[in-house]
């Protein structure tokens, strides 16, 4: 049987404004960073990105290098498109990045004209599209000068392969640099994609600030911190989470006992405002106005329900940001 959306699926998931564009973005948005690779499940992974358009999201995140292996997220992505959400696709923004490595020899990886370019015509092909809503710079590069890597996204915009460009992991005083040359260019900067939770803060210390002042939106990563701030972990380290395996970023030595005391006291919290606590850091995370939205990874389609069901309690009270706050600096 062929998939067709939820009549409904527009009723209660919020958009919010994507700093001064036209662009509305869902609260909750989809990345297909973890299991959406060759390795997973392509029926989980279809269920997962169906349910979740149908609970409102229409923003799907990539990037060249997501599966395993590399570029595999994308070609499911694609398959997915293909067979569900083709008649759909005016409906979605679908974002993918280029900056960490993806093939061999000097030019696969960074932020060079030859490699972003290069690489926005392999996703395109996995992602069976003829542009992709958002580009971004994955990471700033060192070497190169910042006027080139901004030239190629603005190059992929002019050529109509994105609609919009973006950065990801540039800090405040990279930001404005590359927003100015991307503003003069023509081709404003529409996103930023920080990691951001309540146990990585960075972006309080000026990034937030710069992304207002542009008029550039924020989408933060890894909100739940690779699963922390989750009750996953509240009794030590399960055998089937991403603390346990060897490969990832997520390692056994990074789950203290300090970590848990801080995890579990959260909790309690969460538990008084009638959230999991994985609700409740989504909701933190959204409680700035300066955050668009909040990238969500998910195994499983209970985890999609779980994380877009954080909407239905966003709003804090003093007292609470006071405990969260207190919780967090022990």
């Amino acid at each position: 049987m062929s998939y067709r959306a939820a009549e409904n699926r527009y009723g209660k998931m919020k958009y919010k404004r994507c700093g001064r564009s036209g662009v509305l973005l869902p609260a909750i948005s989809l990345g297909l960073w973890h299991n959406f690779g060759e390795i997973d499940d392509y029926e989980n992974s279809r269920a997962m990105i169906r349910r979740g358009f149908d609970l409102g999201i229409t923003h799907f995140d990539l990037a060249n290098n997501y599966g395993p292996p590399p570029g595999s997220a994308e070609e499911t992505f694609g398959r997915i498109l293909k067979n569900d959400l083709a008649g759909y696709r005016d409906e979605l923004i679908i974002s993918t990045k280029a900056g960490y490595l993806m093939w061999d020899g000097p030019y696969g990886e960074w932020g060079s004209r030859k490699y972003l370019i290069a690489s926005l015509e392999q996703s395109l092909k996995r992602l069976g599209v003829d542009y992709v809503d958002i580009f971004y710079s994955h990471r700033p590069d060192p070497d190169t000068p910042v006027e080139e890597t901004m030239s190629a996204l603005e190059h992929a915009v002019r050529q109509g392969k994105a609609l919009y460009a973006g950065i990801s992991n540039y800090k405040p005083e990279q930001t404005t640099k590359a927003a100015k040359i991307l503003k003069e260019s023509g081709v404003p900067c529409l996103i930023h994609q920080p990691r951001y939770s309540m146990l990585d803060r960075w972006v309080e210390d000026g990034l937030l600030d710069v992304l207002e002042a542009e008029g550039i939106g924020c989408i933060a990563f890894c909100p739940l911190a690779q699963g922390r701030l989750t009750d996953k972990y509240l009794g030590g380290i399960p055998e089937d989470s991403r603390a346990a395996k060897p490969e990832g970023y997520l390692k056994r030595e990074q789950i203290t006992e300090e970590l848990l005391e801080k995890v579990r006291s959260l909790n309690e919290l969460a538990l008084e405002r009638g959230q999991s606590l994985a609700q409740m850091a989504l909701a933190w995370v959204l409680r700035d106005e300066r955050v668009t939205s909040a990238l969500i990874g998910a195994s499983k389609v209970e985890q999609v329900e779980q994380n877009v069901a954080a909407l239905d309690n966003p709003e804090f009270s003093a007292d609470e940001l006071k405990k969260i706050d207190k919780i967090l600096s022990q």
